[in-house]
């Protein structure tokens, strides 16, 4: 048996985040467009589809937040948008931005970046870490700090996202079949990943007051199988492009970290998941899990689960990094084909 902190932790963020899904689902559900402008933000708002994109019996599965995410390519014009409650007053005057939201808002990695010898394309798929949940500014987490770095360097490369929070391996597999995602990962020079989180979560909800390790041991079997079949449904898709997993990270670590059979199990789903790009000569899989650990900054959203924005800085700096040497093998390559050539 799990130890009870394990338990108990676990059972308290499925139930109240499963509480916050069946709020959200009986209030209207409204589209928030939000900009900032001269300090401010100014609230658009209409009225937004409530159509799902996956089955009712697909809605009862979702872990935590299962919004409907919209689909549309994520640029600095226009932010991701979220579904959110109806605000109590419609007509009250902006909020003033805080200084330290005002200095995030449009968060880019510091330093020298290396310049891009060619334009990429670039697509995020996966769960609630590619949408960027729990990012305070609301620009799309590490994909959005990725998409103003390259302009802020005037690099054109642009990342298409199609991150949706809640999204288990099993369920992504339906959404590679979507005809806008596919179309984009034809057209892909890279596609980063994350998923599998919502798996590990789906055996928790589901076993909280019996959990052990087996239970675990045992899924993380059909969680390989699946994610073997997303590095075949993409590669099926488009065998140039360069597929990269981002790992997990233990939320609890910092209040928790003294719970053994926790961090066995990411480390243990986290091994699996590398030995599944190691298979793939055109996969990479990026590590996280070290940034979280025993870290004396807050990298977590008031949900105490997910990234704030700066977790998701760290998480672009790795990803970026990954991605420089990716284009330094590229720029290798190109060199010495061009002196066969000479």
């Amino acid at each position: 048996m799990l130890n009870q902190k394990v338990i108990i932790i676990f059972a308290i963020t499925v139930l109240v985040g499963f509480g916050l899904y069946l709020l959200l689902n009986q209030t209207k559900h409204v589209s928030v467009e939000t900009t900032i402008m001269n300090g401010q933000i100014e609230n658009s708002v209409d009225n937004a589809d409530t159509s799902n994109e996956e089955t009712s019996q697909n809605e009862s599965d979702e872990a935590v937040d299962d919004e409907k995410v919209p689909s549309e390519n994520m640029t600095d014009e226009a932010a991701m948008t979220e579904e959110q409650p109806l605000p109590d007053d419609e007509n009250s005057q902006p909020l003033t931005i805080t200084e330290e939201i005002k200095e995030k808002v449009r968060e880019v990695l510091q330093g020298a970046i290396k310049l891009f010898k060619k334009d990429l394309k670039i697509v995020s798929v996966g769960d609630s870490l590619t949408q960027g949940v729990g990012d305070e500014t609301e620009n799309g987490g590490y994909v959005g700090i990725l998409n103003h770095t390259f302009e802020d360097n005037n690099l054109k490369i642009n990342i298409e996202n199609y991150g949706k929070r809640g999204n288990r391996t099993d369920q992504l597999l339906k959404r590679l079949e979507n005809e806008e995602i596919s179309d984009s990962i034809k057209k892909a020079d890279i596609v980063l990943l994350t998923i599998g989180a919502n798996d590990i979560m789906k055996i928790v909800r589901n076993n909280f007051t019996n959990l052990n390790i087996q239970l675990f041991n045992q899924e993380k079997a059909n969680y390989i199988e699946r994610l073997r079949a997303i590095f075949d449904k993409i590669n099926e898709l488009n065998p140039e492009a360069q597929i990269y997993l981002i790992g997990f990270y233990n939320p609890f670590d910092r209040y928790l970290g003294d719970i053994v059979e926790l961090e066995m199990i990411i480390n243990d789903w986290n091994t699996a998941g590398q030995l599944v790009t190691d298979e793939y000569e055109n996969a990479t899989y990026i590590p996280i899990a070290d940034l979280f650990r025993h870290s004396n900054v807050d990298l977590l959203a008031d949900d105490y689960f997910h990234p704030n924005t700066s977790g998701y800085k760290l998480i672009a700096e790795r990803v970026l990094d990954n991605l420089e040497e990716m284009n330094d093998e590229i720029d290798e390559e190109t060199e010495v084909t061009a002196e066969e050539v000479d």
